[in-house]
């Protein structure tokens, strides 16, 4: 057993590490869980398209509207007490939330209003959440640290939790939130158990929260590979959220697999992404990252293409899994790369300017993928996502050599470990 777990999580780690790990594992099977659950819930209170779509986007906005508060936040305060006082908040939502299914005076606005609380709170504990990592383990083992992360993800998130979700619905409505809830608790028991600084990595702060979200923008500006990596992020997740959002249709129609074999495009992309995880330590170690980094955004643009020209479902389903091979692959390598250049005491502010990029280039994204579409067919958006993103590629083609190693142009002042205590 404890072979296999040097595997999973190499001992050079530490047993913070470990835990951290651990804590996000459990905390990704409770999100699966509700993947499936939450939207059942909804379903069960109306049939409204707009109510229904407006549940998932009163996830997502907190993302746009908190996130670069968060980040500030993440920088000015005690980060492991952030993460726990946000996780028990989403319990506390979450019991108010089964308490209304069992006494019956659940509603749609009651389930709304307890998504936009539970968005809002995973804001605040997830930014705090990325910054533990750069905080635990040294630079050279950020890749595969994260990368044992997404295995989690995938694993616990995208394949075991959504079905067991839908099972425990099945069994009684509040049974899935009641779950959701457990694992929460014990996500948040193990991160107490980790070992980091108390209060504030930037000691007293003085400065008011806007000076702080400017200091981290300007810091990102300020440093170029930097900022180009959040440009290629950002544009690279234009292109494909909006051949991304019509992929039901582009199945239906083109591909015309019916509703299962829409089911399966997503799952090839998951099983890719699996493959992806754990393939990354190798290709980490004998591939470098400029070269990688080429490679990923080459095959992106590369798919975009294949999926606007086939029509045929198997060839869909292996450009789908080659897809989830890279995506996972590119994106514990990006994760890494920023980590490693970005000073501890900006870890916050930086990653939330990244998550607001993301999460803003998926909107904008899902907006022109409908308008295109509606227009020019469902190929349309996979159309415009290959020209996009391949002149994006042709543009930072020759920067990429400097995104790869853009910690050698920041001092290294991240915490060291020893035997798994930060100091």
């Amino acid at each position: 057993m404890s072979r296999v777990l040097d595997v999973v999580a190499p001992a050079r780690l530490g047993p913070g590490f470990r835990r951290l790990m651990a804590s996000t594992w459990v905390s990704n099977l409770g999100d699966g869980i509700a993947m499936a659950a939450g939207p059942l819930l909804v379903a069960s209170q109306t049939r409204s398209p707009v109510l229904v779509s407006m549940a998932m986007l009163l996830q997502s906005l907190p993302w746009l509207l908190f996130g670069l508060f968060a980040g500030a936040v993440a920088d000015r305060l005690d980060r492991k007490r952030i993460v726990i006082v946000a996780n028990l908040l989403r319990a506390a939502v979450l019991v108010v939330l089964c308490a209304s299914i069992v006494t019956g005076v659940v509603s749609i606005a009651v389930v709304l209003v307890a998504m936009f609380v539970l968005g809002t709170a995973e804001v605040f504990a997830d930014t705090a959440y990325r910054t533990f990592l750069p905080m635990m383990v040294g630079k050279a083992d950020l890749g595969i640290a994260n990368a044992r992360l997404q295995a989690g993800y995938i694993t616990l998130n995208q394949f075991v939790g959504a079905p067991i979700g839908a099972a425990l619905f099945a069994v009684g409505m509040v049974v899935p939130f009641g779950v959701q809830v457990a694992c929460g608790l014990l996500a948040v028991l193990l991160v107490t158990r980790i070992a980091l600084p108390a209060g504030p990595v930037r000691g007293d702060v003085d400065t008011h929260v806007l000076k702080d979200i400017g200091d981290g923008l300007r810091w990102l500006m300020g440093h170029p590979p930097v900022r180009t990596l959040a440009l290629v992020i950002v544009t690279f997740n234009i292109t494909w959220a909006a051949a991304w959002s019509i992929l039901v249709l582009y199945s239906l129609d083109v591909l015309d697999m019916g509703p299962v074999g829409y089911g399966l495009l997503t799952s090839a992309a998951a099983a890719g992404g699996l493959v992806g995880t754990f393939l990354y330590g190798w290709l980490e170690r004998h591939v470098p990252l400029a070269t990688l980094m080429r490679a990923c955004l080459a095959i992106e643009v590369v798919m975009h293409l294949a999926f606007a020209v086939t029509t045929v479902a198997w060839v869909a389903l292996v450009i789908m899994f080659g897809f989830g091979v890279y995506a996972f692959v590119w994106g514990t390598m990006s994760q890494a790369i920023r980590q490693r250049a970005v000073p501890t005491e900006f870890q916050g502010r930086v990653g939330s300017v990244y998550s607001v990029a993301i999460f803003g280039g998926v909107v904008i994204g899902s907006a022109l993928g409908g308008v295109i579409g509606e227009h020019g067919g469902v190929t349309a958006p996979f159309w415009f996502a290959f020209v996009g993103s391949g002149i994006t590629l042709a543009l930072v083609w020759r920067q990429l050599a400097h995104i790869a190693h853009a910690d050698r142009d920041t001092g290294d002042t991240r915490m060291h470990e020893t035997d798994g205590v930060a100091r």
